[in-house]
């Protein structure tokens, strides 16, 4: 990898990744909506080598995403993209539920705004007949949680979209790598409230995705205990597995 994008770059996991990519001779172009902490992750990457250009933009916005992407490869030929940006909702303390403006919110910056990032840039990949994509997902996308509806189906529809991109175009020199990480420390873990299972510090699952990408794996799910746990439950009698599923609940604390 020369040249890679990564979304989502202000802070937590985003953050890290970048951090983990930059290197000397490496070219990192990181996008994010938060602006100090663009600024503060652009800084840490020049720090190590690494020659760095941001952009500050929403992954929702479609057209003004694709016209930086080909900006990008324009000077540099894009050989690695990270879709990482997310936001999180659903059931409240009190037992609200998360509503429609969250929960759509979440399905578009989740799952299409991954969509808006690949899709620039597929076509150009595809001609060179190389590149990575790197799609973070979740365990809650191998079996829905009930307090994170509209969460848990955005990241399900992430996987199936890696998993199908890589089934589709590995063969033209495409390697798809979706990561389906628990819970790690970040901001937005913060917000669950409740017990945080097999939680992993945030430069672990950072390190974790570089691996897989420099190794070309399809697939990266941690804490294994977790994702095979869910899975296992995804596969029990609907009545049994929701059952299970409601005695390790939690609510979300939106964030400040």
């Amino acid at each position: 990898m020369r040249h890679a994008v990564v979304t989502g770059a202000s802070r937590g996991l985003g953050a890290a990744i970048a951090r983990r990519l930059a290197a000397p001779g490496m070219r990192l172009g990181l996008l994010a909506r938060g602006e100090a902490g663009l600024a503060e992750t652009a800084a840490a990457c020049r720090a190590q080598g690494a020659l760095v250009e941001t952009a500050r933009l929403d992954v929702r916005d479609a057209p003004a995403l694709a016209a930086q992407l080909l900006a990008w490869d324009g000077e540099a030929p894009i050989d690695a993209a990270v879709a990482n940006a997310g936001i999180n909702g659903g059931t409240r303390p009190d037992g609200t539920p998360e509503g429609h403006a969250v929960a759509s919110a979440q399905i578009a910056v989740n799952l299409l705004g991954a969509v808006n990032l690949v899709e620039p840039l597929l076509p150009l990949m595809l001609a060179r007949r190389r590149g990575a994509i790197a799609l973070v997902g979740s365990v809650a996308g191998f079996r829905g949680l009930p307090d994170s509806p509209a969460y848990s189906a955005s990241k399900a529809g992430l996987w199936a979209y890696g998993e199908a991109l890589r089934a589709a175009h590995g063969p033209a020199g495409l390697r798809v790598t979706v990561l389906a990480p628990g819970f790690f420390t970040s901001a937005m873990s913060a917000t669950f409230l409740g017990a945080h299972p097999f939680e992993l510090p945030v430069e672990a699952v950072a390190t974790r995705l570089h691996r897989a990408l420099l190794r070309g794996e399809g697939r990266a799910v941690l804490p294994w205990p977790m994702g095979a746990g869910l899975r296992a439950l995804a596969l029990l009698p609907a009545p049994v597995s929701d059952w299970m599923v409601r005695r390790f609940r939690f609510r979300v604390q939106p964030e400040d």
